[in-house]
């Protein structure tokens, strides 16, 4: 049959607070399964048929559900309004899946996928009455942005079934219902055929027409409880109304076979209700309605039919010898065909898209034809060509473990039916635009250490093209031997070594032990040290500090400076010999501002006053302190700035 849209029976679940938007169809029946002889009373078993979207996720929208709510209450009303029983709870039996995918080589395939649950409560017992007995269940809500209702997402739905009365003589009846349980996918502006006939086990007179949609009496958070007649109908979106829900040329309809036909105009979600009413063979008597709501979304199922792979393919692959991978990546339908013509002499045809291999006999230039859906009108072609060259394999070393030394490299690539032409190392130096090469050993230096990515692209005379990377770890030292500082004779010094694993100070003279990181030093001459710090690794390096020694502990500071940026006594600062901490030092104009303090004896004044040159003049000083005894130590002066 041709159908070409997507067909989803629909309607809401909603329970206590909550808004069961996933909820999209369902009806209601029942079963008659004896006589009760003691009371008068005849028994009936309920079942509920409820559809949800297998693809829907509420995320976290409040209230929302994304699975099948259990349990779920049913209403039992006699034909006056009346309540007969308390609400009958309903619980879930089994649920499977319906899943269903547009098969048409022309055709996008579109897919649906449905879950339906079936619910079953205890046997109720209900005496015959004049009237009958409706069975509903109602809830709120529809779901959201649905094409032909109002405000769907505060629309509810009703789904009911009849009891016939005693005046029929059928109270044993069992009710009409539909047993197909189908998601055929369904197409915009093609034809539509659609068997959604009913089963009566009673073998009742069936005729079918498109009716409106019921709505419920209940608002978004509250359980339903309406009592019939239900005549209530969701607002339709003109020009749609129940028997015209889609719209369409032919608009859609339902014969008295239960087939639906139409062609559907345009895409979208449609509230379609179905009224099938049984009829009493024998007298001709209406024994009730049926009404079920169907969901039916229409996709645009159109595509343009597009033979694609690629046009140049470089076979290069040193693993696959002449097996060549084809790759496809046409646009076409779920059930496509495809014609591949090699320049070998063979052919496949395959009705996949994976990726297939194609073993050539020889190297060479090699031409393919694909046609997509040989011999029907929605057909496309293409042709590319094959460089079947393989065989390339790309591989380099790396000899360097230490920061301070260069690297070297080695392109060991090799290529069997060609050859390299072409090389570019990148040496994984962010932000360095000089860390590439094009030779083939090539040799690096480093300027820190760390962790590299090392990449080797290589292009060959036959087109194929590689690129191979491998991580190198630098490993490094970063010796300090600390600054240079000035003592007070006889005073002592620890060294503070830093920046590897091993430590060795040259010469050994006045240390305690030159082979320990923080070894003392107890000298009175001037004196310089070479310090030589190593890892674990074997990497090094060297740094040196200078020791002097002055008759201290003492401030010494000169009595003129020239700021002119010559490098020559550029700045004012004072010398400290055997002192331990600093309190103070500040430099004041002769109108008492303070022009310049800091505790940084190595940094000193370079002259300039609220950023400007500070005048040629004679400014005082004050400086105090704490020497290595512990006693306080102040001095103050006088400095000549000059130009």
């Amino acid at each position: 049959m041709g159908k070409f849209l997507l067909l989803a029976l629909t309607g809401i679940l909603l329970q206590s607070t909550v808004i069961a938007y996933h909820i999209i169809g369902g009806e209601i029946y029942y079963r008659y399964v004896g006589y009760n002889s003691a009371n008068g009373n005849y028994r009936y078993l309920i079942t509920l048929k409820l559809y949800r979207d297998g693809d829907f996720v509420c995320g976290t929208r409040q209230g929302c559900l994304d699975y099948f709510e259990n349990p779920v209450p049913v209403n039992i009303f006699n034909a006056s309004g009346q309540r007969v029983l308390p609400s009958q709870l309903l619980h879930i039996q089994y649920t499977r899946s319906i899943r269903d995918t547009l098969k048409n080589p022309c055709l996008a395939p579109q897919t649906i996928y449905l879950e339906v649950a079936f619910y079953e409560g205890d046997t109720i017992e209900l005496p015959p009455v004049q009237g009958g007995y409706y069975i509903s269940y109602q809830r709120c809500c529809r779901g959201e942005s649905l094409t032909n209702i109002y405000n769907s997402e505060r629309e509810g739905s009703t789904f009911y079934t009849v009891i016939p009365g005693s005046e029929t003589g059928r109270m044993d009846n069992n009710s009409v219902y539909f047993g197909i349980d189908e998601a055929p996918v369904i197409c915009s502006s093609l034809p539509l055929r659609y068997n959604y006939s009913a089963t009566d086990p009673d073998g009742d007179s069936l005729t079918y027409s498109l009716c409106s949609a019921l709505a419920s009496n209940t608002s978004r958070g509250t359980e339903a409880a309406s009592p019939p007649p239900y005549t209530t109908t969701v607002s339709y979106i003109p020009p749609y109304h129940g028997g015209d829900p889609m719209g369409g040329n032919p608009a859609l309809s339902i014969d008295n076979n239960g087939l639906i036909t139409g062609t559907p105009g345009r895409s979208g979600k449609f509230v379609v209700s179905v009224c099938v009413s049984e009829y009493d063979r024998r007298t001709g008597r209406l024994l009730g309605t049926h009404h079920k709501d169907m969901l039916i979304t229409v996709y645009s199922c159109s595509t343009r039919i597009v033979a694609a792979t690629p046009p140049v393919l470089n076979h290069c692959n040193d693993t696959l010898g002449f097996a060549v991978p084809i790759t496809n990546t046409s646009t076409a339908g779920f059930t496509s065909t495809y014609h591949w013509t090699f320049s070998d002499g063979s052919d496949t045809l395959t009705n996949s898209r994976d990726v297939f291999f194609h073993h050539f006999p020889d190297t060479g230039v090699y031409s393919v034809k694909l046609v997509v859906n040989p011999g029907l009108p929605c057909t496309d072609s293409m042709t590319g060509r094959i460089n079947n060259y393989p065989g390339l394999r790309a591989g380099f070393t790396v000899s360097g473990l230490c920061r301070e030394d260069p690297v070297y490299f080695e392109d060991h690539s090799t290529y069997r039916y060609g050859d390299i032409t072409e090389r570019r190392w990148d040496f994984g130096v962010d932000g360095m635009d000089t860390d590439v090469s094009l030779l083939q050993r090539p040799v690096f230096r480093y300027p820190t250490g760390g962790v590299y990515t090392i990449s080797l692209a290589l292009a060959t005379d036959k087109g194929c093209e590689a690129t191979v990377t491998r991580n190198l770890r630098l490993f490094e030292v970063n010796p300090f031997a600390g600054n240079d500082t000035i003592l007070a004779r006889g005073q002592t010094l620890q060294l503070q070594g830093q920046g590897g694993d091993i430590y060795s100070w040259w010469p050994p003279t006045g240390l305690s032990n030159p082979n320990l990181r923080d070894p003392v030093l107890n000298w009175n001459n001037e004196i310089s040290f070479v310090l030589r710090v190593s890892n674990q690794q074997g990497c090094f390096g060297y740094d040196t500090i200078n020791v002097k020694y002055y008759t201290g502990p003492q401030f010494y500071v000169p009595n003129a400076f020239s700021p002119n940026g010559d490098g020559q006594n550029d700045y004012f600062r004072f010398i400290p010999v055997g002192i331990r901490e600093y309190y103070y030092f500040r430099i004041f104009n002769r109108w008492g501002e303070l022009v310049y303090s800091s505790l940084d004896f190595r940094r000193g004044w370079d002259g300039y006053y609220k950023g400007r040159p500070a005048a040629i003049d004679t400014y005082l000083w004050i400086l105090e302190g704490v020497d290595l005894n512990g006693e306080k130590l102040s001095r103050k002066g006088t400095v000549t700035l000059v130009r």
